[in-house]
């Protein structure tokens, strides 16, 4: 895996993400109550704070738990909530471990099918299915895996065009597009509510 990706806004972070298996997964996992650059940009984070080019789930997995939630809480904290964060993450990188040696790419790699990899990305620590589908679209669509019917078992995330989500953001303008879809899907998620009371 070596792509180009623009999900953090930061070259470096970027760069990071376009060629760790585990740093996407990471970006994703930490991609809820926070600005979507802000997720993505963590993994090179915590990849500086422990002092490596790369991250190793073993090594991760591993790390005392309250050391590893000290180096997400450093100023400027990796997510909003370091504390549980650093416990999932610990958690996804255990998993992997324990089912596929520590190798995140491994989660793909063989995925005989778009189904098969959709269940293989919600049976992981703090993935539902909406978080398994964007990661699944991601792949599709920036990372070039494509098993059999990968589209379909992404939902409305694996339609092209379609600027849902993350797996749609391949710069600037592609993310103002993804930001003004969550802003109406929200605004219209209101409206609703507000008609329902």
């Amino acid at each position: 895996m070596d792509v180009t990706l623009h999900l953090a806004q930061d070259p470096e972070a970027d760069a990071l993400l376009g060629r760790s298996p585990l740093a996407a997964l990471i970006g994703m996992l930490l991609d809820q109550q926070i600005p979507m650059e802000w997720a993505f940009k963590g993994p090179w984070t915590l990849a500086r704070r422990l002092g490596t080019d790369d991250l190793d789930a073993h090594e991760i997995a591993a790390y005392d738990p309250e050391a590893f939630a000290a180096l997400l809480s450093e100023k400027p904290a990796v997510h909003r909530y370091p504390g549980s964060m650093a416990g999932r993450i610990q958690q996804l990188c255990r998993y992997l471990v324990e089912h596929y040696d520590g190798d995140a790419e491994a989660l793909w790699k063989d995925a005989g099918s778009g189904p098969e990899l959709l269940k293989r990305l919600q049976e992981l620590p703090g993935f539902g299915k909406q978080k398994a589908q964007i990661f699944l679209a991601l792949l599709g669509k920036q990372l070039g895996v494509r098993p059999r019917g990968w589209r379909k078992a992404a939902g409305p995330y694996g339609e092209a065009e379609s600027f849902r989500s993350v797996a749609d953001i391949t710069g600037p303008d592609s993310l103002a597009k993804v930001r003004a879809h969550k802003q109406e899907t929200k605004a219209a998620a209101k409206a609703a509510k507000a008609a329902r009371a």
